[in-house]
């Protein structure tokens, strides 16, 4: 009898003990949040690519101050690499550059200074006087060189800028956004790389005067390797870096921080960020051959496609990403087709989630077949199509 309770009993008690939980499932890595800043607004992109890893306010309308110079040092690099300046050119300064307020590179009135100098005052100095004087050189005055100024950001595709003079001095309809400069910043990566070691410069002297460059990162990490800083009253604290480590390059831009060491802080921050937890990689080469579709009424029977660029994805780390590049033609490949035409679309997926979709293109030239060939191929799509089928592009 006391057996027959304790079992019962027993019984009673594992009846009603909750049932035990499945194990956990390993979740997949995990990206945190960005960081806190005190910028008003940001961007970190990734230069290889021009991703945005992470932004804030990104195009907000904000008063740039001297990251307005990248422009103006972007344009005169432009002038001389099209021929229409020379970095040893002499530049007179003017009595109005001479008079420009702000940050200086203590040029003399009258005194002549070669382009190359001029350069680096703007960069490492932050000279207004000398972003004036290479202005009034190149356009004649401060408006007309804004005007080109204004093109160029158009060109770039920032669209969210508008220069009214070559300094950052506060002037009505003056502003950029974060991710405007950043765009800049990539430019002068990709575009203007003779001349970006300018923007490493930790000193430069100019009539035995030395000043420092204001980034302060230039200092604190090895991996940082320009662009600007940028200060006044309306626009607060303001940073456009760029650092490259193991290959891999990354830019932000920081508007509206709230001091000097804060506004490094804030870029160091997203530089850490974006490293720690983002790679990039080349899913497509140019000129890989994806496919080789059938080619209708051409000498060749088969066409092979692929994409005019390399496609790079700045993602998320994550060594168990899986990713899935699949080519799509919706219509009949039908010969003469020119190199590099347009034939459908490739996306890549990380499983079913699309990551980017680009144009698929022709990687040759596809002259028509004779007209044997032409007929034979204009009849068999006659009856592919009466029939309802899609079956035109592999055979």
């Amino acid at each position: 009898m006391k057996y027959l309770t304790l079992r019962f009993v027993l019984t009673l008690v594992l009846t009603h003990l909750p049932a035990a939980s499945a194990a956990p499932v390993p979740a997949g890595p995990m990206t945190p949040s960005a960081p806190q800043l005190h910028a008003k607004s940001w961007v970190l992109m990734d230069a290889a690519t021009g991703d945005v890893l992470t932004s804030h306010d990104e195009n907000e309308h904000l008063p740039p101050a001297s990251l307005t110079k990248l422009m103006t040092v972007y344009v005169a690099t432009n002038e001389i690499q099209g021929g229409r300046l020379r970095s040893d050119d002499e530049v007179t300064i003017s009595e109005n550059a001479w008079h420009t307020e702000g940050s200086r590179m203590f040029l003399d009135p009258q005194s002549k200074v070669a382009i190359h100098d001029l350069l680096r005052g703007i960069v490492i100095d932050s000279g207004n006087d000398a972003s004036v004087a290479l202005a009034e050189h190149i356009a004649g005055d401060q408006n007309s060189f804004a005007g080109l100024m204004n093109v160029t950001a158009n060109r770039l595709g920032l669209r969210d800028t508008h220069f009214m003079n070559p300094t950052g001095l506060p002037a009505p309809e003056h502003y950029s956004s974060a991710l405007d400069m950043a765009k800049l910043a990539r430019a002068i990566i990709n575009d203007e790389s003779a001349y970006y070691s300018l923007y490493k410069q930790k000193h430069f002297t100019w009539n035995g005067i030395r000043q420092p460059n204001r980034n302060l990162l230039l200092w604190r990490d090895e991996s940082v390797d320009g662009l600007k800083t940028g200060h006044t009253e309306a626009a607060g604290y303001c940073m456009v870096t760029s650092a490259m480590r193991d290959g891999h390059r990354l830019i932000t831009a920081v508007f509206g921080s709230t001091s000097m060491k804060n506004r490094a802080n804030d870029a160091e921050k997203l530089l850490s960020y974006g490293f720690r937890f983002f790679d990039t990689q080349t899913y497509v080469k140019a000129g890989q051959v994806l496919s080789e579709p059938i080619l209708w009424k051409g000498i060749s029977r088969t066409l092979p496609v692929g994409s005019l660029d390399d496609i790079s994805l700045t993602l998320p780390k994550d060594r168990s990403r899986k990713v899935d590049v699949r080519v799509k033609i919706d219509h009949p490949l039908v010969a003469p087709l020119a190199m590099g035409t347009i034939v459908g679309s490739l996306d890549i997926y990380d499983g079913e989630e699309k990551l980017t979709t680009r144009p698929l293109i022709s990687l040759e030239e596809a002259p028509a077949g004779g007209w044997w060939k032409r007929a034979w191929d204009a009849l068999h799509l006659f009856f592919l199509n009466m029939l309802g089928s899609d079956n035109f592009t592999y055979k």
